[in-house]
């Protein structure tokens, strides 16, 4: 599909780094949840920070880079207050908002398009826990779906009562990833337990407005 090109959206920005390492990539879906997981632990660890609240009360605009194993640990040693979340070969970190147009060096230089890991099935998640729900017929990249994906699970979080949102938290957090067509996608979102359905602004990839996940609960 065609697309016109769209402004560079401005404002705050919270910036992800997914692992893509070369000899041993994990399997899309533990890179997705390890991306999605760290975005909310990065705000789980510090959520009345001054910061967060500026870009909560404005576009959530997430970005997720990659980083090859040796610039991974450079980038983690270069912002220890960056959060990492891991799961199965997935490892990803997450860092509090940053002004768009002041991004550091260090992160600014990481790739952003063409990030892809290979397909895998995904696990199914325990009872109880979150399943993100990605849409498949939007052939999105890994980075996208891995922002979409923590998009969902950011919502999800903030909409759960404080006290299962801390027992989660606690328990050692994992999600499972689906990939569904559209219409099998919106039909769960009616479904009870279900988190806030995502729509992209349309910056990259796929047209705005865009039906791209969801969390389900088992």
């Amino acid at each position: 599909m065609n697309m016109e090109p769209r402004p560079t959206p401005t404002g705050w920005v919270q910036v992800m780094v997914l692992l893509v390492d070369r000899d041993r990539p994990a399997p899309e879906s533990d890179g997705i949840a390890a991306v999605a997981l760290a975005s909310v632990l990065a705000y789980a660890a510090d959520p009345s920070h001054p910061d967060w609240q500026r870009w909560l009360s404005g576009p959530v605009t997430k970005s997720v880079r990659r980083a090859d194993a040796k610039t991974y640990a450079k980038t983690a040693q270069a912002h220890p207050e960056a959060i990492e979340a891991t799961q199965g070969r997935g490892r990803a970190l997450a860092l509090p908002p940053l002004p768009m147009d002041g991004l550091p060096k260090t992160l600014a230089r990481l790739q952003v398009s063409g990030t892809q890991l290979s397909a895998g099935a995904a696990e199914p998640a325990a009872d109880g826990l979150p399943m993100i729900v990605l849409n498949q017929d939007l052939g999105m990249s890994t980075g996208k779906a891995a922002a979409q994906a923590a998009h969902a699970l950011f919502a999800w979080v903030l909409e759960l009562e404080p006290q299962r949102g801390a027992a989660w938290l606690r328990a050692g957090p994992q999600v499972g990833i689906s990939w569904r067509g559209e219409a099998e996608l919106l039909a769960g979102t009616v479904l009870p337990g279900a988190g806030p359905l995502i729509r992209d602004a349309g910056h990259t990839e796929i047209a705005p407005e865009s039906a791209t996940a969801y969390v389900a609960v088992n």
